[in-house]
């Protein structure tokens, strides 16, 4: 920097001495140089302005000073010669005396050394080679005034924007967008949770219509009901029907009802089936309900009985009075409001005291069940019994347990052998489901009313096929063959089986009446209805017998002409 180097003016040496109020370099000549080398002109120093204030103000401080020269001094002064002005903050500056003052442009006060206006003197400047001298401008009037300056790009500073601001929208916007974003998955899982509850209100109204309607509770579909005021329409309730025939094994005779388990309704009952009730054989001939168990078997009855009431049996429980017995004693004794004494079959003395008495909660043992289920009086008719039988099979559900498998276990206890297609699981699940009625108190008996000829009356196929069984009476056709009941009164029991072969090949049904207990000389043919007289008629030829046997009377169930077999019959050979 200090590093002189040749101006083009005789050699002349020159270093930067300073630097002006535009930031560009001022030269001045090199400190080694005299003032002789110099040609006669102080260097110049732009920091001396303090100089030469300083020197004004001592004058008039110390006028006897005039000659004062400042704060600085030449180190490489000597002898004689004036001290070389040195540097100050104010920039004053003294030097050689050349016989004139140096003109400095710095001098911020505008006044000389001496306090007063200062002559302009020529200013000499240094050329640098290569590099334009200073502009010859004007000095600016006053410091307020601003000169004209011509701006540069290199001038500027560009100050980047702070990036944190710029991450702190970028947030934001993130924020806002995760914000809108929540809401709107909000929205559609709200969306979807009320479609999803519109979806299963829907299918429970669509179920809960279909039930309704399966059960026959929609209106319209309802008829009267002593319990609930409405029940279902007969077709569309579900019912589970098992036929159960009491085999007297003592006594002889049997007993039928059928247990019907309305699942729709929920509501149990035991039809009890008069063994007079007319039925058609397989053949298509006519037959009674207590023939065809004692002689056609379980199946050809089942389907008798489905074909008159319009049911679908779905199985048939054989149960002989022993089993009975062991069935009330397994349950543990069973409650039944007993209609009449019962005495005890087993007394040698007809004085003894009843087995069964007359009342309100009679606690029956296996034994007594079964008496009084038997049991009938004299000149009652033989509903008064069907209707004991219906009693005691209500107590023993009473008694019997709810669960499938304990009722099944009580099945299988007894040791049963059933009639396919019923199995132990099956009865005992059944059984099961009409002890949960019974004790309910939704379980009750009734009996199904015949006619005199075993056909069914109006009142039946309305109380109780159609309501209770959920099916059409079809009775036996009066056009059919005749139905003929014969009771052997010849003493020779053979004879029975010569009619029977006799009237089923003349065209007629044979009904059993039994065998009398004693004989009778001539024989009978009876008939209720006139219009049955000339089937009489028929029958006494076919028979062999006088045509004086017909008379009109009473004749016996479910038979249009009863025929009493004397011993005056004489079978064809």
């Amino acid at each position: 920097m200090n590093d002189g180097y040749d101006a083009g003016y005789g050699g002349d040496q020159y270093e930067i001495v300073g630097y002006d109020e535009y930031g560009r370099p001022v030269y001045g000549q090199a400190q080694g140089q005299t003032p002789s080398q110099a040609g006669g002109q102080q260097p110049y120093d732009p920091y001396d302005s303090y100089g030469q204030y300083q020197a004004a103000h001592d004058q008039q401080s110390h006028p006897d000073h005039q000659n004062h020269q400042g704060y600085g001094y030449a180190p490489y002064a000597g002898g004689g010669q004036q001290p070389y002005g040195a540097h100050d903050s104010y920039g004053s500056q003294t030097g050689w005396d050349t016989g004139q003052q140096p003109y400095d442009p710095y001098d911020p006060y505008g006044q000389a050394a001496a306090g007063t206006p200062r002559p302009p003197v020529a200013e000499q400047t240094a050329h640098i080679p290569q590099q334009a001298g200073p502009p010859d401008e004007p000095e600016p009037a006053a410091e307020s005034a601003e000169p004209d300056r011509e701006y540069h790009t290199e001038q500027f500073a560009f100050v980047e924007e702070p990036t944190d601001d710029s991450e702190d929208v970028i947030d934001w916007m993130k924020f806002t967008e995760n914000r809108t974003e929540r809401r709107e998955e909000a929205r559609r899982r709200a969306r979807a949770r009320i479609v999803a509850l519109v979806v299963v209100l829907a299918l429970v109204a669509v179920g809960g219509v279909g039930y309704l309607w399966y059960a026959g509770k929609l209106p319209g579909t309802s008829s009267s009901d002593d319990r609930t005021g409405g029940t279902a329409a007969a077709g569309a309730q579900k019912r589970d029907v098992i036929a159960v025939h009491l085999h007297d094994t003592d006594g002889g005779g049997t007993s039928t009802a059928l247990l019907v388990d309305n699942t729709t309704a929920k509501r149990g009952t035991a039809v009890l089936l008069p063994n007079t009730l007319a039925l058609t054989a397989d053949d298509g001939t006519a037959t009674t309900l207590a023939k065809s168990v004692d002689e056609a078997g379980p199946d050809a009855t089942r389907t008798a009985l489905d074909t008159v009431l319009g049911t679908d049996i779905e199985g048939t429980w054989r149960l002989d009075t022993p089993y009975l017995q062991i069935l009330v004693d397994l349950v543990g004794n069973i409650e039944v409001d007993t209609d009449t004494d019962v005495p005890d079959p087993d007394a040698k003395d007809k004085g003894a005291a009843p087995l069964v008495r007359k009342g309100e909660a009679q606690t029956l043992s296996g034994k007594m069940a079964v008496a009084y289920a038997t049991y009938q009086g004299s000149g009652e008719e033989a509903g008064a019994q069907l209707q004991r039988f219906g009693q005691v099979m209500q107590g023993v559900l009473r008694k019997l347990s709810s669960d499938p498998q304990a009722a099944t276990t009580t099945v299988q206890t007894l040791g049963l052998i059933l009639d396919p297609p019923l199995t132990e699981k099956d009865l005992g699940s059944f059984l099961a489901g009409l002890s949960d009625l019974a004790k309910g108190g939704d379980f009750k008996t009734a009996l199904l009313p015949v006619q005199g000829d075993g056909r069914l009356s109006a009142e039946a196929a309305d109380s109780v096929v159609k309501d209770v069984l959920g099916g059409t009476a079809e009775s036996p056709d009066k056009d059919a063959a005749v139905s003929v009941s014969v009771r052997n009164a010849t003493g020779d029991e053979d004879r029975t089986a010569k009619a029977r072969v006799t009237l089923l090949n003349g065209g007629f049904t044979f009904l059993s009446g039994g065998t009398a207990s004693g004989t009778e000389a001539t024989s009978q043919v009876v008939y209720a209805e006139a219009a049955d007289k000339e089937n009489a008629v028929q029958v006494a030829k076919t028979l062999g017998l006088s045509a004086d046997a017909v008379e009109q009377g009473e004749v016996s169930a479910n038979a249009r002409v009863s025929v009493v077999l004397g011993q005056d019959y004489e079978p064809a050979s």
